[in-house]
């Protein structure tokens, strides 16, 4: 099984990538946000104590979406791969996410980070804006805003996973293939020296 996280700030393009990567590679686009939606759409345990929480106007905690995310990992334990969209979100998060890996023999193998120019950035949510009726993507403020909260609790994170030695930066302006492209050559990099993987392709 291998294990992809994509990060990058809003608008650099992850919730695509990780689709297209899914596609290409059969593997599960695991995104926090959905799953954790899906928990409640179906009214799980897990479900009803989020939605209770979000209607009583708290932040949903760490601890209750690595319960969700498990119990999603264990449902698809015979995966080929996932690529993490959401999640780490900050450094708190990251020997938590080791540990729920470890759990199941397995580790983070490519870490992938899309970079963007802010301005490029701040042109796509603006003009995402005005047919996703998102309030976070409605204005220059509100975006440069969830800019710096993302340069610093997010972005941090690249530092431990270079440490690790499984970082990578990957250019995201261009076309969207174009960034597929360079993801992909990643990965293939990455599964030609673990022919346990690329036997499953």
């Amino acid at each position: 099984m291998l294990n992809i996280i994509l990060f990058g700030p809003p608008g650099s393009g992850k919730g695509t990538q990780s689709k297209l990567l899914q596609k290409k590679f059969d593997f599960i686009h695991l995104s926090t946000g959905d799953v954790c939606r899906e928990e409640i759409k179906k009214a799980t345990p897990e479900g009803l104590e989020a939605k209770r929480l979000i209607d009583g106007g708290n932040f949903f905690p760490d601890k209750l979406a690595y319960r969700i995310v498990e119990k999603f990992l264990d449902f698809h334990n015979q995966a080929k791969g996932f690529v993490y969209d959401g999640m780490p979100r900050h450094e708190g998060q990251i020997p938590v996410f080791a540990d729920m890996l470890a759990k199941r023999n397995s580790s983070v193998d490519i870490v992938v980070e899309l970079k963007v120019e802010e301005e490029e950035l701040i042109q796509r949510l603006l003009k995402r804006g005005e047919t996703s009726g998102r309030p976070d993507d409605s204005g220059r403020e509100v975006i440069e805003k969830r800019l710096r909260i993302y340069d610093n609790v997010t972005a941090p994170i690249a530092v431990q996973y270079q440490k690790e030695g499984v970082y990578h930066s990957v250019d995201a302006m261009g076309t969207t293939e174009e960034v597929l492209e360079r993801i992909s050559l990643l990965i293939e990099s990455e599964l030609s020296v673990k022919p346990v993987y690329a036997e499953m392709q």
